[in-house]
């Protein structure tokens, strides 16, 4: 081999390290845009869902005014909810919303006619299909921060994170009491 030979070699090899490096840039750009779109598919979820809690707590006050320090903490929770600027605090707050709509609802078993409402119903239904929803884009957010943290965790990918300050993301986490005890609320009772 002459040294035309090894200066073609040479080349080829630094091309293919060239396009390796490219590749692995590209795709943990790719991961995290994917992460952020997931990100902004809760957001909207969440947009709905504080906006619904609102209207459920203006039907619940026509019925039971006098359960003030329930629809406070629940409008405090949605209110806490908005605020949130970081995942983090946002998981904080759509934990502490679902224990006050426990509440919410545990004060509205005792109305009847709240529940027999149907404005207060459809509400129900829509904040059923909301946490669906939410509950499906948690699961392919945290999904998709899987992928990141493991790209950027592992070999190449950790050096090209350190270089470029990829950072790993946070999960949206559900409290675990959240899990073992979903909302139950039966309005089919007669009283």
């Amino acid at each position: 081999m002459g040294v035309l030979g090894v200066i073609i070699l040479l080349i080829v090899i630094l091309l293919i390290i060239l396009i390796s490096f490219i590749a692995i840039y590209n795709s943990i750009v790719s991961l995290r845009n994917k992460v952020d779109n997931a990100w902004f598919q809760i957001d909207v979820q969440l947009k709905k869902r504080y906006d619904l809690i609102y209207n459920l707590v203006e039907t619940v006050k026509g019925y039971a005014a006098h359960e003030k320090e329930t629809l406070q903490e629940v409008i405090e929770a949605r209110q806490a909810g908005l605020n949130a600027d970081n995942i983090k605090d946002k998981s904080v707050a759509e934990n502490k919303i679902s224990s006050t709509l426990k509440n919410l609802f545990a004060v509205a078993e005792n109305y009847p006619n709240l529940k027999a409402d149907a404005h207060f119903m459809r509400l129900l239904e829509e904040l059923q299909e909301i946490e669906s929803n939410i509950a499906f884009a948690r699961q392919f957010y945290n999904d998709m921060v899987m992928r990141f943290n493991t790209r950027i965790q592992t070999f190449p990918g950790n050096v090209f994170a350190t270089i470029f300050g990829f950072k790993p993301k946070d999960y949206f986490a559900v409290e675990e009491s959240a899990v073992k005890e979903p909302v139950k609320v039966d309005f089919t009772k007669k009283d």
